[in-house]
This record gives structure tokens, sequence and C-alpha cells, in this order.
């Protein structure tokens, strides 16, 4: 089998991997279950090669994400519930109606009166399925299964929708002061359980500040650690060129390094 730009050939491929008696072993014996962890891998490679603006990774991680979507709708075809072609004209349905200012006669053409758009025609669709309007909370529908940082950053946004929310960042950042001292009270008292959970809070409020800066909590934290990285790695050139590892040098010595390194990228 050839390979081809067509997705038709994809859905080929993946057919002939879970085809039993001649398809991979492996790929036979995987279920949704087993598959969704590869899923969330792919798009947090995805994701990573965005923020290193490698777009040749990109092209690669892509294709690793549209394989999940044709393994998943393939073995839900051989269930009988749905194929390939029914996931593209849901999707195709859906961007058509909730478009209705590009696709239809709405004039609504900033991005804010997009988003309200948006929100109004997917409270709709819910109520078309059954879903009552009136849910028994308003946090309903945030995924358990998102990263705890989105999850946070999207349950917060809930509930400013609603009303529950400062409106200014300021308070925001009171309240990471806030929990701050709460930490520092619980491990004065040494109950490390204590603080710990006040860790916890402590993180989302710093979410809360985050969204309030319109920032995304996971892309600013991705920042953040690819530039811990290269400071450090920075730290292990300069101590080689030493003859030395970090195992081998004091933290004021490594301490004094890493600011050489944070005043070097800021020149």
């Amino acid at each position: 089998m050839k390979p081809s730009r067509d997705i038709s050939r994809l859905i080929e491929i993946m057919a002939a991997l879970r085809t039993p008696g001649t398809g991979c072993p492996w790929d036979l014996e995987q279920t949704f279950e087993t598959i969704a962890p590869y899923t969330l891998e792919e798009a947090y490679e995805v994701a990573d090669a965005i923020g290193r603006r490698d777009l040749t990774e990109l092209r690669d991680e892509l294709g690793d994400l549209l394989l999940q979507v044709v393994f998943h709708a393939r073995m839900a075809q051989e269930q009988g519930a749905f194929a390939f072609g029914d996931v593209v004209q849901a999707i195709t349905e859906k961007l058509i109606r909730r478009h209705p200012h590009v696709f239809g006669d709405a004039e609504s053409r900033t991005p804010e009166a997009v988003k309200g758009l948006w929100d109004r025609i997917k409270a709709e669709e819910q109520v078309a399925k059954g879903v009552e309007a009136g849910r028994e909370s308003a946090l309903d529908g945030v995924p358990v299964a998102l990263p705890a940082l989105t999850r946070a950053f999207k349950l917060q946004q809930k509930a400013g929708k609603v009303g529950f929310d400062w409106n200014d960042p300021r308070a925001v950042l009171a309240k990471i002061r806030e929990e701050a001292d709460e930490i520092e009270a619980a491990l004065d008292q040494r109950t490390s359980m204590d603080a710990a959970a006040e860790v916890g809070d402590l993180l989302f409020a710093v979410v809360n500040l985050a969204r309030h800066l319109d920032a995304d909590p996971e892309a600013v934290l991705r920042m953040t650690n690819r530039k811990f990285e290269r400071r450090f790695a920075a730290i292990e050139k300069a101590l080689a060129a030493r003859g030395k590892t970090p195992s081998q040098a004091s933290l004021a010595e490594m301490d004094a390094l890493w600011n050489e390194a944070k005043a070097a990228e800021k020149a």
C-alpha cells in the first residue's frame, strides 16, 4: 500500500491495521480507553511544536493527531456506531450552524459579538439535545480529564459568567498574597498536609490572575518551563567549562550562573 495525500488512504490503512487475522496485533487489541491517553499526548505534542514554532514538526504532529481521530472512528465503525465520514459531517454541520455571520444572515462581526453568538447557539444545541437550560450547576460541562490548570481556568470562566468573579486583577493579586500567607501559617504550625492543600488554593488563584490578564495558564507555564530548561542548560555548560557537574557545585555557584544566564537573555 502506497502513501497518499488523500484522507481515504489513511482510513484504508487504519482499516487494514484493524483487520483480524492480517492486521497488526497491537492495533487490534486497542480500545477507546487504551487509545485515549495517546490522543491527549499527541494533542500536547502539537501544542509543543507550536510553542517552538517548528512548522515541520507541527506538520508531523498534526498527522499523528489526525491518526488518533481515524483510529477512534474506525473502532466506532466496527461497533456500528459511526464512521469517519460521520465525524466530518458532524463538525461541518456544527461549524456552519455556529457561524451564521459567515454562512447565514447574522451580522455579528466583532470577536466579542461572535463569542456571544457562539455561546447562545451552543446553549440552544444543549436544549435540543434534551439538556435543560437551567442545569443543576453553572459549572457543568467542564471535562474532568482536562489538565488541572486548564480545568481551573474553564471553571473560573463559567463562574465569572454568572457574576462570581473579581473585576480587577489587583483583587486577584491580593488573593494570591492571602493564599501565600496561609501556606506560611501552615508551615509555621508544621502541618505539611494543610500546607499542600493551601498550595492548591494558591495555584487556583494564580490561574485566576492569568485569566484576568487574558493569558492561558498552560501556555505561560510552558513558556516558563522552556525558559527554565534554557537557563539550566546554560548553568550546566558553564560548570562543564570549569570541569564540574551540577551535583559538584554549590547552590550559590549555580545561582550566580543562573543570574548570568538571565542577564544574558535580557542583553
